[in-house]
């Protein structure tokens, strides 16, 4: 054998020692990865729970996607507590394995997030709709509340509580979300302007942390915490339990629509009315553009005031604007209720032929937007892609931002509302860790467009998607100082930019009271960092 052939022998030895090599520490690392995958279900399995968690298909698939319907992470283990020990016994199981562990927690609600907030990838999501705590309690006096868990849905506290004659002071539009999920956010809703967000109605707070700990929180105890997790994305803790502030509930609502084709009137309109003391209980918007036989098409259940000049409205195809107005009372109260309401209607500048109204229960118009869950899900147009996109304007650019999204990105019907109303930013809390425009009004802004599956047209989801990243591009093109409410970014620099001047104690609060990044992953603002030894 030559020189030459000997070395080439030894190169080809060589290569297949190294292969062998590589393909056995893969193999170790493989079989170390599939030891801890098994040896981490065990351990969650002998902890004691007075729930149970479940690692079936059946759970773990149904976890797995949520309202928005276009993100899906399965996780490890659905975890279904009946106490608060069981999620505080899973948080500090995970806690106490330190960085080495790779498993994160995701607090599920009704699953109505948007961009998969509330899954988490081979982590463990907590249904929180499982958690039993001791009935609603429900305390009626000169300051009045209910103590409820979690995981309870505004729609059960609104009945239970209307038992005793109280309803909340603030809600969102869609009631069937969890206490936990809206006070992780803000809770938006028409009445905002008025008492606030529902982070503005919270008197205490029970919180299990990243640490596995139970603290009970308010403005005079825990309070740092107690403001960083109100709006805080579920970052800091998981909320288990919260008091929400009463109020003497109406037993019914004057519901009443008006049109604008005039933008600034539109708005003058409605600033004016969220600076009145009691001018309405209940103030939004919305866009409708290009639509024609509009009033023909309106509600059934809405009457014009004078049928007459409202037969011969027609939109033309034009972008028009609508306020939506709600004034509560109870049946004694009606004379003095019709003339307030036709006084202030008589200061607006709204088309006179397209006032329209009808008379509904007070639980009729807060549940309203179920009549249409109910519709969308009996034709299989419920569970479709959401790609929302809700946005915070402040009130000296809503005109400009008007002006270009509706008049240049958003031309042809929206499939799905565009709310646009303005609220008091001295009803929100400056603590709380939800950020807002640096103004004394600003403007929500929602387009809440459903994808139709499968279509490559104008109501399709690259379509919308597509519009959507225009819409964001304007805004950050022309420095609106626009701020997203329900957030979504996909790298930490643009967090940083979200939360501006919270950075930094954003950052901090993560480290003191979720050290290890457990919770909520989710909102992909942090990432968890995996050390071996």
């Amino acid at each position: 054998m030559s020189f030459f052939e000997q070395q080439h022998n030894n190169i080809k030895l060589l290569k297949g020692f190294i292969i062998l090599l590589f393909l056995s520490c893969l193999a170790t690392r493989f079989n170390f990865c599939l030891s801890n995958l098994s040896n981490i279900p065990f351990t969650l399995k002998t902890l004691p729970f007075k729930g149970n968690l479940s690692f079936d298909e059946i759970s773990l698939n149904k976890v797995s996607k949520d309202f928005g319907n276009r993100y899906q992470y399965y996780p490890m283990a659905v975890l279904n507590p009946k106490s608060v020990s069981d999620i505080s016994t899973t948080i500090k199981h995970i806690w106490q394995m330190g960085h080495s562990s790779y498993l994160t927690v995701a607090a599920r609600g009704h699953g109505h997030s948007l961009q998969g907030q509330s899954q988490t990838h081979g982590g463990i999501v907590i249904n929180m709709e499982s958690l039993m705590l001791p009935e609603m309690q429900i305390h009626v006096g000169n300051s009045s509340y209910v103590d409820v868990s979690g995981g309870e849905l505004w729609i059960n506290i609104l009945h239970e509580t209307l038992r005793y004659g109280l309803a909340p002071r603030s809600w969102t539009d869609y009631l069937h979300l969890t206490v936990g999920g809206t006070l992780s956010n803000a809770g938006v809703s028409g009445q905002a302007f008025k008492h606030g967000p529902q982070i503005s109605n919270v008197q205490q707070l029970e919180i299990v942390t990243g640490t596995g700990d139970v603290l009970n929180c308010s403005k005079e105890q825990n309070e740092e915490l107690f403001h960083s997790v109100l709006g805080g994305l579920g970052q800091f803790g998981i909320i288990t339990r919260a008091r929400i502030l009463l109020e003497p509930a109406p037993t019914m609502v004057k519901w009443i629509r008006v049109l604008y084709s005039d933008f600034a009137a539109f708005t003058r309109d409605q600033e004016r009315l969220i600076s009145e003391e009691n001018a309405f209980d209940y103030i939004e918007g919305f866009v409708i553009i290009n639509r024609t036989g509009l009033l023909n098409n309106w509600r059934s259940s809405f009457n014009p005031q004078d049928p007459v000049q409202a037969s011969h409205f027609n939109s033309d195809g034009k972008t028009l604007f609508c306020l939506e107005l709600a004034k509560y009372f109870n049946f004694e109260q009606i004379d003095i209720v019709n003339q307030e309401v036709e006084r202030h209607l008589s200061q607006l500048n709204y088309i006179p032929s397209t006032l329209f109204l009808t008379e509904v229960t007070y639980v009729d118009f807060l549940d309203r937007v179920h009549v249409s869950e109910v519709k969308l899900r009996s034709k299989g147009l419920w569970d479709v892609p959401h790609p929302w996109l809700n946005l915070f304007i402040p009130q000296s650019k809503i005109h400009s931002f008007a002006e270009n999204v509706f008049g240049n990105i958003l031309t042809q019907t929206s499939n799905g509302p565009v709310l646009i109303y303005p609220v008091n930013k001295s009803k929100w809390d400056n603590r709380s860790s939800v950020v807002t425009p640096n103004e004394d009004i600003f403007y929500l802004v929602a387009f809440l467009t459903s994808a139709v599956p499968s279509s490559n047209g104008t109501d399709g989801l690259e379509h919308i998607l597509s519009q959507n990243k225009r819409i964001l591009e304007y805004c950050e093109r022309e420095n609106l100082g626009v701020k997203q409410y329900l957030p979504h970014y996909n790298t930490q620099e643009e967090w940083r930019v979200h939360f501006g001047n919270k950075w930094e104690a954003f950052k901090q609060r993560k480290f003191d009271y979720d050290p290890f990044t457990i919770l909520a992953p989710g909102q992909r603002i942090f990432q968890k960092t995996i050390t071996t030894s």
